[in-house]
């Protein structure tokens, strides 16, 4: 796409004019960034309906892809990038008198995802599209995103995200393909003219659900797909006849239940006291999926019974799992195919990524709450049960185990419904997100489905989009790149094992180690503008930035903090300069999170104000982590944090975003954690701590992975400090934390310490040899070809979708 700087300009000019009101004289930062993107839209509308047409023609297969989380971040650097205009609408918007790169931070970021999951869902998207697939993603548009965090004594504070209240430019709206919803009801039992079982249902209520899409420009191809994200509104705008009686009220009463369906992302790891709406926003998002699915289905005019041969739908994880159950409603009730005709399409169509291995994190829900709000759909679910129950029965009759493991309903008088078995059964294919995660589903998650299913586990290794978050997010070393080994690795991450043939050149690695600085400077100018901290670019950067959670361990990296305080205070223990860095949002619920961030940040305010270590040691929590700010984070960062219990990650994606950007990795052998390890090789890797197979065993044998405290002084002497008086005045705010790792550290935090303080310190050597470290970086960089998210969907359309990319 080719345009002159004066016709860039003009187009941007005429959105300001038109479709703003506003005189560029008069244009604020916020005005440009919104002609500007929507003069990107203009163009992305463009190739998108080409490209509909063209898919149409070729008879394309469609993915539809469905996530609860799209965490998409910033848009407007990204599509310049990916449509190839960045450097001429740089000009023209300076020609217009306006400095280019400062409108960027007037976009918010659309925090439509709690962490990896949206992020993971965001990268698939771009991939699709570079990758010439005929996919959309969809979604919910959340009126309100993943919550604003700021600290207050410590503390985490969340703020409404309202991050679409100056209405998004890139979300184009279609009321006139408004899809109505049933929800609630009751089923009247009857008969057919042919006297066969016909239930009814009835009686229910409707939602509208309004489609958003939001364009997905392919890289430098002529690709545009689309992320649809709907919207929920109320059937009737009010009750008049409750309004002529006076209570205006209840009048709305419907429209504003109704609209809370697209009003709030959950944090992940919430307790859900509104169980009843997360349902609710579960069966809107699948529902209004599979309307659009039998909307475009029908324009093929292809036969029913062709269905998984032109359709592939995509679970990503359990939240979307009643597309097997409304799937199945759609094709018996108003397709009026045979039970076993439906059931065979359903399983051939639906595929299934599971994204955990914690029990208690597989969705399970109240079948008192299913009756209330989807009786056709649980009726739906009782009989998919009886029918593979029986067959389970008939195909092993002396496992009788298999059916209590294997149902769909767990506890007695079947009082829930188990989502992940029901993903499972209607799926035609199960998938986990690394090597080691895919195994443990089969071997420890559900290992009585892969006895009786073998065939249908398969792995498919995450990735992330090497156009985001490198080329995007680390422009200096993108261009060191271009230069070394050529332009066409964006698209073909492989070309980076080029770049090893230089790990010997001392010019090539002292271009590594002056972008590094470059990046760590931008990164403290902005810490020191935010929170007047002044952070050394020559000093070790140790970052771990992700969600808050105890099997993360921020804790472990906290007491690692805390031991090498004491060490330097106490034994005089002299180290060069380091820094370590967090960030990461904790769900409003969890204590215990939020208990860890004010730890951190209490542990933080002590060691930067004690004068006594002032150049050796720093430690900072970075305020409203999103993904803006992890592209100025991961740039900057030397040492990778990725040091979760080893079994509890199934993957992870930051991980392999560090490392692309040259940061060497301190990590356990757990999730994408082993690949990269595999791929970058040990002596480029700081490995430590137990493995999932001896953790597994200790559980088993009921040990609480308590740590003696003779034998382990100093371990003890650091979680002593939590209690003692040393960071707080208030010996209770932290005692339990104290009380768990003390007496049930289920997540090995002890277990692990000395390994990983060992390792830690380790790596701090390493970096007093700059020259070393910064090969180990390139080397790094240049085996990490295998974790683009291209490489990934090519597995996934080959393995599980069934079509050639």
């Amino acid at each position: 796409m080719s345009f002159t700087n004066s016709e860039l300009r003009e187009l941007v000019e005429t959105q300001l004019k038109y479709t703003l009101c506003v005189d560029v004289n008069k244009a604020t930062n916020g005005d440009i960034f919104n002609a500007v993107a929507l003069a990107v839209r203009y163009f992305q509308q463009d190739r998108f309906l080409e490209s509909q047409a063209r898919q149409s023609a070729e008879k394309k297969k469609r993915v539809y892809y469905i996530s609860m989380e799209f965490l998409l971040g910033q848009s407007l650097r990204n599509n310049l990038m990916n449509m190839n205009l960045l450097e001429d609408m740089r000009q023209a918007v300076n020609d217009l008198g306006f400095d280019f790169d400062s409108i960027f931070d007037e976009e918010p970021d659309a925090a439509l995802g709690n962490g990896g999951l949206g992020r993971l869902a965001a990268c698939f998207i771009d991939s699709m599209a570079t990758l010439d697939l005929a996919a959309s993603g969809h979604g919910i548009k959340y009126e309100y995103g993943l919550f604003r965090q700021s600290f207050q004594n410590g503390q985490q504070v969340e703020h409404p995200d309202d991050w679409h209240s100056m209405r998004s430019p890139w979300l184009v709206e279609h009321h006139s393909q408004a899809m109505l919803i049933p929800i609630g009801g009751y089923i009247e039992h009857a008969d057919d003219a042919e006297g066969h079982y016909n239930p009814m249902w009835m009686g229910w209520n409707t939602i509208v659900g309004i489609p958003n899409d939001y364009f997905v420009s392919g890289y430098r191809g002529s690709t545009t797909n689309k992320l649809r994200l709907y919207s929920a509104v109320a059937s009737n705008s009010f009750n008049i006849h409750i309004f002529n009686h006076g209570d205006y009220i209840k009048a709305v009463s419907e429209k504003i239940a109704s609209e809370n369906i697209s009003k709030i992302l959950y944090p992940s790891d919430e307790v859900l006291s509104g169980k009843e709406l997360r349902l609710t926003q579960e069966y809107f998002l699948v529902a209004c999926t599979l309307r659009d699915i039998f909307r475009e289905y029908a324009e093929t005019g292809t036969d029913i019974s062709l269905l998984p041969h032109h359709v592939a739908i995509q679970l990503n994880d359990t939240h979307p799992a009643l597309a097997v159950v409304e799937l199945m409603r759609i094709l018996v009730d108003e397709h009026s195919l045979p039970w076993e005709q439906a059931w065979d399409l359903t399983q051939r169509t639906c595929a299934y990524t599971n994204h955990t291995l914690m029990p208690e994190a597989l969705e399970t829900w109240p079948v008192a709450l299913f009756e209330k709000l989807l009786p056709r759909h649980l009726q739906i679910i009782f009989e998919i049960n009886h029918r593979f129950l029986e067959d389970v029965a008939a195909r092993w009759p002396d496992e009788p185990h298999l059916l209590s493991s294997l149902s769909l309903f767990s506890g007695d008088n079947d009082k829930s419904i188990r989502m992940a078995n029901l993903a499972i059964v209607g799926s035609h294919r199960v998938n986990g997100v690394a090597k080691l995660h895919s195994e443990l589903i089969k071997t420890h998650l559900v290992p009585d489905f892969y006895f009786i299913t073998p065939d249908k586990f398969i792995n498919q290794t995450n990735g992330i989009t090497p156009r985001r978050w490198l080329q995007q997010a680390n422009p200096n070393l993108a261009a060191f790149l271009n230069q070394q080994i050529g332009t066409r690795w964006p698209t073909d991450l492989h070309l980076l094992r080029q770049l090893e043939k230089h790990a010997d050149d001392t010019g090539a690695i002292d271009r590594i180690r002056s972008i590094k600085f470059k990046n760590k400077s931008t990164l403290s100018d902005i810490v020191s503008q935010r929170y007047g901290i002044m952070l050394d670019p020559m000093a070790m950067f140790d970052c771990q930035v992700k969600r808050i959670h105890e099997y993360k361990r921020q804790l472990l990296n906290i007491l690692h903090v805390i031991s090498l305080y004491l060490d330097i205070k106490e034994n005089g223990r002299t180290i060069a300069p380091k820094v370590h860095i967090f960030a990461g949002k904790a769900a409003p619920g969890y204590r215990m999170a939020k208990l860890i961030i004010q730890l951190i940040n209490t542990v933080a305010n002590k060691i930067n104000s004690d004068a006594r270590i002032a150049g050796q040691l720093k430690v900072i929590f970075l305020e409203d982590y999103k993904v803006s700010l992890a592209e100025s984070i991961i740039p900057a960062t030397d040492l990778s944090e990725q040091i979760s219990t080893a079994g509890t990650e199934a993957s992870g994606t930051s991980n392999m975003k560090f490392a692309l950007n040259g940061a060497l990795t301190i990590g356990t052998y757990d999730g994408a954690n082993i690949e990269i390890l595999n791929a970058v090789g040990a002596e480029n890797f700081y490995l430590f701590g137990a493995v999932a197979e001896d953790i597994a065993k200790m559980r088993g044998n009921g040990d609480n992975n308590r740590v003696d405290r003779q034998s382990h002084p100093k371990v003890m002497r650091t979680v002593d400090t939590l209690v003692s008086g040393l960071f707080t005045a208030d010996r209770e705010v932290f005692a339990p934390l104290h009380r768990m790792l003390t007496t049930a550290d289920h997540y090995c935090h002890l277990l692990d310490f000395d390994s990983y303080s060992q390792t830690l310190y380790q790596a701090m050597a390493d970096f007093e040899h700059p020259d070393q470290w910064h090969r180990k970086a390139l080397l790094n960089i240049s085996r990490m070809g295998e974790f683009s998210s291209d490489r990934t969907i090519q597995g996934y359309a080959k393995d599980i979708w069934g079509i050639e990319c």
